[in-house]
This record gives C-alpha cells, sequence and structure tokens, in this order.
C-alpha cells in the first residue's frame, strides 16, 4: 500500500458559489455515531462480502490515505467507495489531535477523495440507508463544508428516507445533524424537525426489559434510571435540533446524572454538559460537582474536552460557589500546557471563554497578542475573519474593564446613537413616556465605549427617588447621579427556563457595572406580551422599586 504522503489535487470539484469544496474546519459532533464505547466514540458495524478480496484489503488499511489508495486502485462499485470513506473517517479519529491536522490536509489532497465525492453524489439514491447515513456523517467530520452541494444532497436524500430508517441509522444521523452548525445553506430544516419526531414516536427502547414502540417525555422522566446513557445524549441532541424546550425534563436528566456522578466517568459527563450548552440549560449541581472534580484530577483534560469545559462554562454563565479561583487557575494551568500545540483558533476561543467569566489568563493572553502582533491570528480571506474579530475585541474590552487596576470613570462619553428605535423597542418607549412624562426624561439608541449599545438610559438622584431630565445632567456630570441602563433583550440570552443571563450577557452587564450604570435587564419577548397598563406598572418597579437594591435578575457574580 501507499505510504500516506501529500498529493496536489484541485480540490473545489463541489463548491457552491464561491466556496471552496474543502473547508479550513471541520464541524465536530459531540458525540460520535452508533454505538458508543467508553470513550464516547462510534463503532460503525457494516454488512459485507467477506469473500470481495476488496475487503480484506480494506481491513489492512492502517491511515486514511491507505483507504483512499485502495479506492483510486480497485473500487468498482458504490459499496467500495463509501465503506472506504467510513475506514477512512475511522482511522482519523482515531488519531491524536496533531496527527489530525496533518493528516487532514492529506485527505482533501489526495486525488481519490474528490473522486470518492463525487460517486457519493451521483449514487447517494442508490446507497444503502447504512452507507447513506454513514457516508453523510464521515464527511461532515471530516470537515466538508455544509453548503456544499455534495453534503446538501446527502441531507435531502436522508429526509426523503427518513421514514425508511432503522433505529441504528436514526441515531447516526440524529448525531451529525447535533454536530452540524444551523445555516441558512443547508437545506436540513425539515431533517432537523423530523428526526426527532421519529425518535420518540417509532424509536423503540428497552424500559423496564420491554420493548415499547415509543416513548414520551412523562415516560422518559417516570423512567430515567432506566435509560442508557447514550439515549440520554441522543434525547438532549433531538430536543436541540427540534428547539423543543423543556425545563422540567432536562432537570430531570441532570438531576439523575448529578445524583449518580459517581457511575460516570469524567469524558461522560463532559458529553452531557456539552448537550445541556448547546440547549442553552444551567445544570447548576452537576457543574458544581464537576467543577470539583477537575480541581482535583485535571489530568483527564485533554485539549478537546479542555475547550470544551471552558465553553460551557462560559456560555452557560456558571462560577463554581466553591474554590472559584482554584477552578479557574486550573482550566488556566490545562490551557499553559498545551500552548506549543494549540493551534491559532482554538487558542482565541479558549481565552475568550474564559474572559468572558472574567478570568484573564495572562500566559494565554500574552502569546494571543504576541500573534495578533504578527498578524497571525486573522489572515485575510478568512472565512470567520468577522467572528474572530469580534472575539479578539471582546478579550481587548476584558483586558481592560476586568483588569483589577481598572477604576470607574467620572464621566463616560456617549452618544444617541438614532433618534428612531426598532419596531420591537417601541412599546417600551411609549411606557416610558407614559411612566415618565416625556421623552426628555430618558435616552434611547445609547452607544457608549467599547462597543456596547444601551436600549433606554435614565437618570435618578442618589437616592433613587426621582428621574432627572437628561439635558439637565449632560454637561456637568455629578458622582451622585446615578445611571440607569434598560437592556431589552431575548430569551435567548438567558439560560433556559430562567432569568440568569447566558455568558455574553453576563458579561455586558458586568462591563456596563464597571462603566457607572446600574442594568435593568428585561426578556422583551413576555414585556411585548403585557398591557399597556401592565407595560407602564413593570417599568415602574424596575425603575423606582429595584434600583435602590440589587436587581433580582440573577447574573453572574460581580467579584469575578
Amino acid at each position: 500500500m501507499a505510504a500516506c504522503r501529500p498529493c496536489r489535487v484541485q480540490t473545489d470539484v463541489f463548491s457552491t458559489g464561491a466556496e471552496a469544496f474543502v473547508g479550513e474546519q471541520a464541524s465536530q459532533s459531540s458525540l460520535e455515531a452508533g454505538k458508543l464505547d467508553d470513550s464516547g466514540s462510534v463503532k460503525a458495524k457494516h454488512v459485507v462480502d467477506e469473500n470481495d478480496p476488496f475487503f480484506n484489503s480494506l481491513r489492512k488499511c492502517t491511515c486514511p490515505c491507505d483507504a483512499l489508495d485502495l479506492a483510486s486502485e480497485s473500487a468498482v462499485s458504490i459499496k467500495h467507495y463509501t465503506n472506504c470513506l467510513t475506514t477512512a473517517w475511522r482511522l482519523f479519529k482515531h488519531m491524536s489531535e496533531e496527527q489530525q491536522r496533518y493528516e487532514k490536509q492529506l485527505i482533501f489532497e489526495h486525488p481519490a477523495f474528490a473522486k470518492v465525492c463525487q460517486q457519493l453524489l451521483r449514487d447517494s439514491r442508490r446507497m444503502t440507508r447504512g452507507d447513506l447515513v454513514f457516508s453523510l456523517h464521515a464527511v461532515v467530520n471530516l470537515g466538508v463544508p455544509q453548503n456544499t452541494l455534495l453534503v446538501q444532497t446527502l441531507l435531502r436524500v436522508c429526509q426523503e428516507k427518513l421514514n425508511q430508517l432503522d433505529n441504528r441509522c436514526v441515531s447516526v444521523l440524529a448525531t451529525t445533524l447535533s454536530g452540524m452548525d444551523k445555516d441558512k445553506n443547508v437545506t436540513s430544516g425539515a431533517a432537523h424537525f423530523e428526526y426527532p419526531r421519529h425518535l420518540y414516536s417509532a424509536k423503540p427502547d428497552e424500559m423496564h426489559g420491554k420493548r415499547c414502540s415509543g416513548f414520551s417525555e412523562k415516560e422518559i422522566r417516570e423512567n430515567v434510571h432506566d435509560v442508557p446513557f447514550r439515549q440520554l445524549i441522543l434525547i438532549l441532541e433531538a430536543c436541540h435540533a427540534l428547539q423543543y424546550r423543556n425545563v422540567k425534563l432536562f432537570s430531570t436528566l441532570a438531576d439523575y446524572i448529578n445524583s449518580t456522578a459517581c457511575l460516570w466517568n469524567k469524558r461522560q459527563i463532559v458529553l452531557f454538559l456539552s448537550a445541556c450548552e448547546a440547549l442553552g440549560f444551567q445544570p447548576s449541581e452537576l457543574l458544581e460537582i464537576f467543577a470539583e472534580k477537575v480541581t482535583e484530577d485535571p489530568e483527564f483534560l485533554n485539549l478537546k474536552n479542555l475547550l470544551i469545559v471552558v465553553r460551557v462554562y462560559s456560555r452557560l454563565n456558571y462560577v463554581p460557589r466553591v474554590q472559584k479561583h482554584r477552578f479557574f487557575e486550573t482550566l488556566e494551568s490545562c490551557l499553559n500546557k498545551y500552548l506549543p500545540q494549540i493551534s491559532d483558533t482554538e487558542l482565541l476561543k479558549a481565552v475568550y471563554s474564559l474572559c468572558i467569566l472574567g478570568y484573564l489568563p495572562h500566559q494565554a493572553l500574552d502569546e494571543l497578542l504576541q500573534k495578533d502582533s504578527k498578524d497571525e491570528l486573522i489572515l485575510s480571506g478568512d472565512l470567520y475573519k468577522e467572528q474572530k474579530e469580534m472575539m479578539l475585541r471582546c478579550v481587548k474590552t476584558c483586558m481592560e474593564l476586568d483588569s483589577p487596576s481598572f477604576t470607574k470613570p467620572a464621566f463616560v462619553v456617549t452618544e444617541n446613537s438614532s433618534s428612531l428605535v426598532s419596531l420591537n423597542l417601541r412599546k417600551a418607549q411609549e411606557a416610558l413616556i407614559e411612566l415618565l412624562g416625556d421623552e426628555n426624561m430618558f435616552r434611547q439608541n445609547v452607544q457608549l465605549p467599547y462597543k456596547y449599545h444601551v436600549d433606554f438610559e435614565i437618570r435618578m438622584d442618589s437616592e433613587g427617588k426621582t428621574v432627572l431630565p437628561v439635558t439637565a445632567t449632560d454637561d456637568h456630570p455629578d458622582p451622585s447621579v446615578q445611571r440607569l441602563a434598560l437592556l431589552f433583550v431575548p430569551l435567548s440570552a438567558f439560560c433556559t427556563g430562567t432569568t440568569h443571563p447566558q455568558g455574553k450577557l453576563a458579561m455586558k452587564k458586568r462591563h456596563l457595572n464597571k462603566l457607572g450604570y446600574h442594568v435593568i435587564l428585561i426578556q422583551n419577548k413576555k414585556f411585548q406580551e403585557m398591557t399597556n397598563e401592565d407595560a407602564v406598572e413593570f417599568l415602574k418597579g424596575k425603575i423606582y422599586l429595584e434600583n435602590a437594591s440589587s436587581s433580582s435578575e440573577a447574573t453572574v457574580q460581580d467579584d469575578n
């Protein structure tokens, strides 16, 4: 078999528009498909002809390029091509992270890879159901962009054949979909919604030793102790795909994992927390216990798990109640250990997540800023340039505002970005006029330093009893004047089923506090559902009653 080596070939054969066939970043699933082993990976089982010499040769492959070489030399059927692809993925996923970075380039530059993809595209409707879903899983996890014709076609065929898929194929498809981004160019919307319906209504499972034709949310909660761990993950992933939010169900599953934490290895808990994070659900007790496990034994945190852990705690805005500083120091120590091998993008994501929590990892920050100064961090033509620039801007803001040396400014320069308010804030504007009597009693669309924006700003006397006209306080800043920032935010900015802000909103609140504002967070959807009279009374309570004391909204601790 030929050695695995670089082969140069044109790889944009299935581009859509200007998008290249080969993406720089793979869409990694938090859980691989099929049957989970102890490490949370997949054991794909294919039925093949044992007498076919092709499959005997395939079993001897030791690296992904071996499988592609075989496809180039001997493949004559779609079964051959699909098995070469899934074998390449199986061999790839068992490599170290450093090997994967190198091997991925070899795969995409291998001349047979484009040929295999062309065969998948041509014969997608003639594949067996197993070959179809495992091929999609392999293609997505190897990093083929979601908006390519190949991925869209495989998704569409899966959707068309959904009712023909058996339980195992449904599990594979669900896991693949859960690891994919919701992109408007991906024609998988219907599949995302149809899969969970199929899972709940048609997927048989073992409960109390009996096979049943399906199970409801109530049955899951009542029999949670009989549900295998893999099924718990699939249930959460199905809810995510369906955009179904059931706090009672999520809490039951989290309480079960929490109460039986000693039965699960740390990698399994990481998988469960990652699934919760995708749902925006904060299992606070489990997060607390797991933080203790991390500080006691951080050796299990390989780079992949470390990145997941910091992302989960950051997005869900959870700061451990006990040993907070030790937890952060442990994560920073692990991150420092991986600095020699971490990619620039991974470094940015890790630092960004820790900064959102109010923790500054100094050595990693120095490394990040050095790369930024050399223009190595964000390259021209980077598909994720805007996202990376936003993350880097956020990191630099945290470095300044969360520094122990930062002091609240006596005066903050602000400007009104527009005198007009968006339609979804019109009701709030009218309620404030009704409550305060005049538009001059508040400001709207206020632009602050660090690119922060406030929907409405109100200024009050030192006792918080009287609202002051904005014009009377503009030119002569008075330190005794209180400034209120009203933020009308979507439900998605809070952890599911709570008023606890997720990471980015909590960071904004923390920073506005540093700039001298008392922040009032208002769930805009609930506000819009109020009558006009109730809306006025609601704002009256927020402005006059809650201003004197800390807001009743659950937030991240201010002493981060």
